[in-house]
Order: C-alpha cells, then structure tokens, then sequence
C-alpha cells in the first residue's frame, strides 16, 4: 500500500505572496477557501509572514479580521497554519518579549492552530522566546530551518552537516516544539541536500516526530525537490493552487499528484475535488493582474537566490516606481551582496536586505549607500549571521552608517528599547486618540506609522486588478497609474545647451536645469542656434542666478513619506527636511546646507520620479 504523505495548502498566504505581491482582497477568494474546504483540505496556511502587514499597508483590511473570517469559512476542525519570523513576529524589524508574547495570544484568540517559525539567520537564540509564547498560548509550534543553495562557487553554510548542527542546537536550548519544517523559499536547495538533511534530521529526532518540508518552483526544481524529501522520511509537503501555483509558487498539486502516480507514495487528498476547487479558485482571481515574472521558471536564480514570495513583490514596487526596467541588474548583483553578507538564508527580512542592497548597488553605486537592513545584519543588530560577514564589508557599513558592529543579542537591545513594546505602542495610540486593545497595540507595533494611518481610517488601497473595460492587458492600479503620469509629465527632458561656448548634456523641467547637481534657471527662446541638439531647434541658456539657493531632489523614484520641514523653517547641514520610501526603505533627503527652507515642492504620499524637485533651500 502506498505511503500518504499529508499535504498543507499555501494558495492563500504563500500563494498570495508569491503571485500578487500579498494584495488580495479577503472577500475575493473566500468563495476558494470554501471549495477547497469541500474537496476535502483541512490544512491551509492561512496568514502571517506578509500577509500580515500587507492587509494594512495594501489593502486596507484588518488582518485580525481576515483571520477570523477564514476560520469561519474553513471550519472549527481545520488546522489554520500562519508564518512567523521568530523575534521579529510578523514585523520586518525585531520586537521585545512582550510584542513576542502578545503574536502568540492574538493569534489564538483569531482562530490560528499551528504557528511555523523561523529565523532567517538560523539564529537558535532567536526561536527561544517566540517558541515558548506559541507554545504556552496553546497553538502548535512548527519550528523551522532554512535553507538555500549557496551562489556557485561559495562555501562555508548552507549544507546537510551545517543543517544538523542547527537542529542539534535547537534540541539542546530545549525550545518546545510539535513539528518541525525545513523550508527553502527560494528553491535553491538542491535535491541531494535536501534528502541528506532530512535522513540526518530523522536520525536525530524522537520517533513519530512530524517533518514538513517548504521549496518554490522558482528555479524549476520544485517537484524533483519534493520527491526527494518525501524518498528521505517527510511527512508533509506544501502545494499550491491554480492560478497560484508553479513559477514563484509552490508546485501544483495536481503537477505534484501526477509526478507521484506508480510510486510507493501518494498525496491524501481526492484529486478530482481539487480540480474543482482550482476552477472556482481562477474564477476568483480571474480580475487580478498576474505579473509574467510570477509564473516564470528563472534559471538565474541559483545565482541570485531570490525568494518567490519576494520576487513579485520587490517587481511589483518596481512597476509602482516605474525602473522596472532596472530589475535584470539588480537580480545580478544579488549574487555579490549575498557572498559577503555572511550567508543569511534568503527569506524575509533577508531577502529583502539582499534586494534592497542589490538596488542601492545599482542605483547608487556599488557599497555607496547601504541600506539599513543590509547594514545592520552584517553589523550584527539582529544576530549571528551563519558565517562572518566580509570584513572590508563590515568596515564600509560602520562607516556610512555611523555604527559599531555588535555581538549584543537583539532581543535584549529590544528589551532595553523604550520605544519598542506595550508599553510604547500603547502610548502611540493615546497620542494618536486611538483605542488601546490589544489587537490596535500589536498592529502598532507591527506595522509603524503605517499601522496608525490605518488606524486613523487613512489608508488607502494600491491592488492591482484588471480593468476590464479598458484596453486588453491594460491594468487599473493606481499607483502605477500616478507613477505613469508623473514619469510622462514631470521626466527631465534630454537637452544640449551651450554656456559660455562649452556644451552639456542637461535635464530640464519646471523651469530648471540640473548640471553637474547644481540647479540654475533656465529660459527657452526660440532661435536657430546649431548647437542645440532639441527637435524644436530652441536654444537654452542657464544662468546662476538662483547661485544661493539649493534644490533637493529625489535620487530615485518613490512615495512622499513624510514631511518634517516647512517653508520658513530653518535647517541645518545634514538635517532631514523630507523622507521618502521606495522598495520598502525610507530615505531621509537632508539639507545640503544650514539655511531656510523657501519652498516644499510636493505633498505627503505623492509619487515622485527621479531627479524631481522636492525642495529648496535658501542659504
């Protein structure tokens, strides 16, 4: 007879994320929920991971409410799995013991069964805490290794003996656990890794204990991955659903039912009902744009180990900032930024600290600003990263940014943090006017400013969804709608002018000329001046007669954060006069020198181009 081996549905979170960036809207795809329920599925992952904080920041839903609402359609009797990144929660940054604590009782309260957990750093000392909330709490904790190949060519982590070691260490800190999951987001991980990790972890472990194993289908690799760990000992694997499945996804269960058929092996589940369910599931979905990269199977990314789930999301911000044309780049110079950054596994928040540095590196040149997750990580701010960081590495991030590296554990440095816990989120709220529950302290401390402008009843949504009557293909999404506008009308305008008989290349717009990162006036006269290289044949001279006054302008493409100065106020060299945000960082724009802010050019929230004026300053 053939083995079963169990099947956990991640459509609805992983799926999510992988495919639309995590920007669905609840109401959507319960219909799915319940026919999947119907075919028989009593193991979904249900939230968590991104599908926290994008609820708030996307689609403007409460995820607590999302929870409860999936709970209802899924049954009392079905185990509703989330993710969890050990100390940071379901945050980006890491949170003290309180916030930890206060995870693992909303989600049981929120109809939550099992919490799988993980660092990205495979930091044991980052699970303790996070394990015993989830435990104590009564839900089930599916404690996590990660894994990842590294990029060809580099050593040192990431093999079957450095993931033995690493459930040795979790066995000897005594954290409590039911099962436990090794989980590849990138599906890098090769098949012979993955079953000599697996024979390893079964040898090691008390009989009957439950081993899940996670991979995407990023590099192709996905079902051979899945056999592989099923032919060593797993009890569980994870699958997807059409339209969220393959690509960036985890494999279908139908590819995956099919690549079974004539083993000793089988999937618990009536293949017939599934189908059925995925047809009512692409109905669903049928309204979303599915970007092409979501369903890709990309060779490079052994060489980039990108995760699915943060694939789309990082293009999908791309297509909001409009450089989506910047992206093969950036995928390139990923290989680097992981090779000596000291091999953290490639899933959130890492993940996206290797993107983000791999951006900076394009954008800005290579280690010229780093960004402030990269930074920290191989600083040491949140961990032991599995091996030592590249100390020249190490150096240049301590010097930009002004910071000592660290063996400190993060949790205490938390735990010391008085703006961080209750405590501090609860003191947010009464300033804000806002009601203390629990659930508006855990969101607060979560979720930043971005929480409280939900809060408020401020936010607004950015989901994309097909527009069917438009044009074919076209999409209705507002922010890249703004982002298209703001990149036809306000794009610097290529120029040739000529000042004092020499000539330059020049950007011209609102009435400016940025040369050299200067900005000075410009008049257009029309003449017939050879020299001018515009189709119009007008001639543009500049002068420098606005000598005294600084124009900040934005180094790339993003969202007016936040505002901190205003016209007439005084400023000081260095002082930050706005913030923006693209690709998930915030960058203070300060000024260049002690003056007077004359004027702010753009509005809080508005979407903004490379090069585009934000303000000026009078010195």
């Amino acid at each position: 007879m053939a083995k079963n081996i169990d099947v956990m549905i991640t459509a609805f979170r992983d799926g999510f994320q992988s495919a639309y960036g995590a920007r669905v809207f609840t109401e959507d795809f319960m219909p799915a929920v319940e026919a999947t329920r119907d075919a028989g599925i009593r193991h979904f992952e249900a939230g968590g991971g991104a599908r926290y904080q994008s609820l708030y920041f996307y689609t403007n839903e409460d995820a607590f409410d999302m929870m409860d609402t999936f709970r209802e359609k899924a049954g009392p009797d079905a185990n509703l799995q989330t993710l969890a990144r050990g100390i940071n929660v379901v945050a980006l940054d890491s949170q003290p013991r309180d916030i930890i604590d206060l995870h693992a009782k909303l989600f049981k309260k929120h109809g939550i069964t099992t919490i799988r957990n993980f660092d990205a750093l495979n930091d044991v000392n980052n699970l303790i805490d996070s394990g015993r909330s989830i435990t104590a709490h009564g839900l089930d904790h599916e404690i996590c290794i990660t894994m990842m190949a590294l990029p060809p060519g580099s050593s040192g982590a990431h093999t079957a003996e450095f993931y033995a070691q690493k459930l040795d260490d979790i066995l000897a800190a005594e954290i409590p656990f039911t099962s436990i999951c090794f989980k590849d987001a990138s599906g890098t991980a090769f098949p012979s890794t993955i079953h000599q990790t697996i024979k390893a972890a079964r040898k090691r472990l008390p009989e009957n204990t439950r081993i899940s194993f996670h991979t995407h289908d990023t590099a192709g690799t996905g079902v051979a991955c899945y056999l592989a760990a099923i032919q060593a000992g797993v009890d569980q694997i994870d699958l997807s659903m059409a339209p969220c499945s393959g690509g960036t996804s985890q494999p279908d269960v139908a590819s995956m039912w099919h690549a079974m058929r004539g083993s000793s092996y089988s999937l618990d589940l009536d293949i017939e009902k599934i189908m059925v369910a995925e047809e009512v599931f692409k109905d669903c979905m049928s309204d979303y744009f599915m970007p092409p990269e979501a369903k890709a199977v990309e060779p490079l990314i052994p060489w980039s180990p990108m995760p699915g789930g943060a694939l789309t999301a990082n293009t999908q911000m791309m297509r909001d900032n409009g450089i989506m044309d910047r992206y093969p780049e950036v995928i390139a110079a990923m290989g680097e930024v992981v090779r000596l950054g000291g091999f953290g596994t490639s899933v959130t928040p890492v993940s996206q600290f290797y993107f983000q540095q791999a951006f900076n590196n394009v954008m800005f040149g290579k280690w010229e600003k780093f960004a402030e997750g990269y930074g920290k990580m191989v600083l040491g701010y949140f961990g032991k990263t599995p091996v030592a960081p590249d100390p020249e590495i190490v150096k240049l991030a301590s010097e930009k940014m002004g910071l000592e590296p660290t063996t400190q554990s993060p949790l205490e440095m938390d735990e010391a943090n008085p703006k961080k816990g209750v405590e501090a989120a609860k003191a947010i709220l009464e300033d804000e006017g806002l009601p203390t529950t629990e659930e508006n302290i855990f969101i607060t401390a979560a979720c930043g400013a971005k929480g409280i402008t939900f809060l408020k009843g401020e936010a607004t949504t950015n989901v994309r969804k097909i527009d069917k009557n438009a044009e074919p293909d076209s999409v209705s999404d507002n922010a890249t709608a703004q982002a298209a506008a703001a990149t036809k009308s306000a794009s610097p305008q290529p120029l040739t002018v000529t000042i004092d008989g020499e000539s330059f290349s020049i950007e011209l717009k609102d009435h400016q000329a940025v040369i050299d990162g200067k900005s000075y006036a410009v008049s257009v006269t029309e003449g017939t001046d050879s020299t001018a290289s515009n189709t119009n044949s007008e001639t543009s001279t500049a002068s420098d007669s606005n000598a005294e006054a600084s124009t900040l302008t934005a180094p790339m493409p993003g969202a007016v954060f936040d505002i901190l100065k205003q016209p007439g106020q005084a400023v000081t060299e260095g002082e930050t006069v706005l913030v923006l945000e693209a690709m998930k960082m915030e960058m203070a724009i300060s000024a260049p020198a002690t003056g007077t802010v004359a004027e702010i050019l753009v509005t809080k929230g508005a979407q903004i181009t490379s090069g585009q004026a934000l303000a000026t300053i009078k010195s």
